[in-house]
């Protein structure tokens, strides 16, 4: 794990608004680039805690980005270890790996993220583009942890 603290809160909107309308659409099976609905124990209450996220295929591998850093859903996957990811009725269960920053891997998925995700995510990269050099990007590691999925069931 990293010691980097970096985390970007969401605001109001994004919270009450694109989120809750985001989960509530993939809960009932819409497909928007993906997305699904991370579940993750909660590593205090070991309650269930859910977020939309949107689980990057890269490699012939599935990965979830985290672009606004150390957020709470990837200190529960850290003690988790895993979680399931829903779509309509579809539960698939799942063990994650994180990436260590100095991984080659996490530099390329960082890349294809921030390829795919730029126009609405790129305000949390520090001003890295897709363009940007792979020394960039690994500057940058630190702040966004990377998970990959190995599915379960």
């Amino acid at each position: 794990m990293s010691a980097s603290v970096h985390v970007q809160k969401p605001g109001w909107f994004t919270v009450n608004v694109m989120n809750r309308s985001m989960a509530f659409l993939v809960r009932r099976g819409f497909n928007f680039r993906g997305g699904r609905v991370l579940a993750v124990r909660g590593r205090k209450t070991g309650e269930w805690r859910t977020t939309p996220v949107n689980p990057l295929p890269v490699d012939g591998e599935q990965y979830l980005v985290a672009p606004r850093g150390h957020v709470q859903w990837t200190h529960n996957m850290r003690a988790a270890g895993g979680g399931e990811l829903r779509h309509g009725k579809k539960t698939e269960q799942f063990a994650a790996v994180e990436l260590t920053d100095d991984d080659p891997v996490k530099v390329a998925v960082l890349r294809a993220y921030i390829t795919l995700w730029k126009v609405e995510l790129g305000v949390f990269f520090k001003g890295v583009t897709p363009h940007s050099t792979d020394d960039e990007i690994r500057h940058i590691a630190p702040d966004h942890p990377v998970f990959r999925i190995d599915r379960t069931s």
